[in-house]
């Protein structure tokens, strides 16, 4: 595995070719430019979302190319504060392109899920998002290993199909 520091993940994420895919299976994460975004939704605040432009316009710029985004979020029912932040906003990122679905952790049923977050890029190249146990980002460790990117697209494909389309789960 190569660890990714330093802008790493970025130009990983910038080159791929074809579709990125994201699996999101923890329920809170400390990211430090969410905390003020959080701080407003809790107290009802309006958010002009611009700590969230740089994301947003990577997304527009890359899937205005032909290129996928996915991302599923696996999330325990009932939601904690973190997801429905999460749901609140998530309407951004699918505005800018991003596919994102929503699976409850209840419905694995049995479904193959890995312990850690992970992108998977164009079947060739995975990266696990390394979180510590405060939900902080510390790193990010990439491999092209076919046997464990093997394993987080079959994790993928089966877990997408049984996900619900954003739309859809934050419909009343």
């Amino acid at each position: 595995m190569q660890l990714l520091l330093n802008g790493a993940f970025e130009a990983t994420f910038r080159s791929f070719e074809r579709s990125a895919f994201h699996l999101e299976v923890a329920d809170v994460y400390d990211i430090a430019e969410e905390s003020e975004p959080i701080r407003r939704y809790l107290a009802g605040e309006p958010d002009d979302f611009a700590w969230q432009e740089p994301w947003l316009d990577l997304i527009r710029r890359t899937t205005a190319t032909g290129r996928s985004v996915r991302r599923l979020r696996v999330v325990t029912v009932p939601h904690g504060l973190y997801t429905r932040w999460l749901l609140s906003v998530s309407h951004l990122n699918v505005d800018a392109g991003e596919r994102i679905r929503w699976l409850p952790r209840d419905d694995l049923n049995g479904l193959p899920v890995t312990a850690d977050d992970f992108w998977i890029f164009d079947d060739r190249r995975v990266v696990f998002t390394l979180v510590a146990p405060d939900g902080s980002f510390t790193a990010g460790a990439a491999t092209e290993d076919p046997a464990i990117v093997g394993h987080c697209a079959r994790v993928r494909d089966a877990l997408w199909p049984r996900a619900v389309p954003h739309e859809d789960y934050v419909r009343p």
